[in-house]
């Protein structure tokens, strides 16, 4: 999820564990902690692209490292404040540092919570930023930072906003299931033999639904609102795969292709050759577009060493995909 969104949650499991002994200091230390896993993103500016993808929601977002760091940054903080309970400490540090892969593991890029086993865990049931689910869970934080440590009232406001956003991550599945159902049962009436069907919401709602399907050589992209009145309608991508050639063998290549599970198209335009990960969708939902989220344009120097550039998106490109996704939203 996003940062705001992990520093809420951080807080607000900080509150719960340590709130009515330290007060504030315990959601500030939970939003400290809420915020410490995504620090692998530093990783992209030490190593090449795929490695960086690979790192990232990994070894910071397993349960080895919450329970190898919590009790350091316990340590570490019960040595300088008032409140000197090291059991204490690393219990909200435990808790916010595990949480945050635990919500990071329902968004499409998942969590690798079973570090070092190559597992990604990936429910996709919410984007990586959902105002649905953070902005109550915000409201009933900053209310809670308003009432005094030893006040029911601050019990109360921290629960709630707790409670509605783990019942708005429960829903989610039931959403998830309701658009695969439809899917399904498009595919079905098409007559339309596939191999794999992968879904996922569109971007900051859980409304419109996206769907990949794995057919024998090619894609079907299609969408779902839960305000459509016609039918879901697809659109074929080729894979292209053999575009790749030999590169297929290169291990960079291979890297790639198990960082997006194979959902990959492969595109050659004018002589450059662009690798499209299809997990988290278009920036656009013109017909046909090739415009992915995560393109990347695949350079091979003179002595075989494969580079991933990703390709840079401008905030015209996000204006666009806004205007559009509401459009979509209101149904076909």
């Amino acid at each position: 999820m996003d940062s705001l969104t992990q520093i809420v949650l951080g807080a607000a499991i900080g509150e719960a564990v340590l709130g009515k002994k330290v007060g504030n200091k315990a959601i500030l230390y939970g939003a400290i902690a809420g915020t410490i896993p995504d620090l692998d993103v530093f990783a992209s500016h030490f190593t090449d692209t795929v490695s960086a993808l690979a790192i990232h929601r990994g070894f910071t977002h397993s349960i080895i490292f919450s329970v190898l760091f919590a009790p350091i940054l316990g340590w570490l903080v019960s040595r300088y404040e008032t409140y000197k309970d090291f059991k204490g400490w690393s219990w909200l540090f435990f808790w916010a540092l595990i949480t945050h892969p635990i919500l990071d593991a329902h968004t499409t890029w998942g969590t690798q919570l079973f570090w070092p086993l190559d597992i990604r865990l990936a429910f996709k049931t919410i984007f990586v930023i959902d105002p649905l689910y953070t902005v109550p869970f915000l409201v009933f934080l900053v209310l809670t930072m308003f009432q005094k440590r030893t006040s029911e009232k601050r019990r109360l406001y921290n629960g709630i906003g707790l409670t509605i956003s783990t019942a708005y991550l429960a829903l989610t599945f039931i959403l998830k299931d309701i658009a695969l159902t439809q899917f399904e049962d498009q595919l079905l009436t098409e007559d339309i033999t596939y191999l794999q069907l992968d879904t996922r919401p569109s971007p900051l709602n859980t409304i419109l639904w996206n769907a990949n399907v794995d057919t024998k050589d090619s894609y079907l992209l299609g969408t779902y609102s839960f305000f459509d009145t016609k039918d879901i309608s697809f659109e074929i991508y080729p894979k292209n795969h053999h575009l790749l050639g030999g590169l297929i063998e290169h291990e960079k290549i291979k890297r790639m292709i198990a960082i997006s599970e194979g959902w990959y198209t492969i595109n050659k335009i004018d002589d450059k050759l662009f690798y499209n990960d299809l997990r988290f969708g278009l920036m656009n939902l013109e017909a046909n577009s090739q415009d992915f989220v995560f393109k990347y344009e695949i350079k091979v120097d003179s002595s075989g060493n494969v580079t991933f550039i990703e390709q840079e998106k401008t905030p015209r490109d996000g204006q666009q995909l806004m205007k559009d996704l509401w459009q979509r939203i209101k149904g076909n």
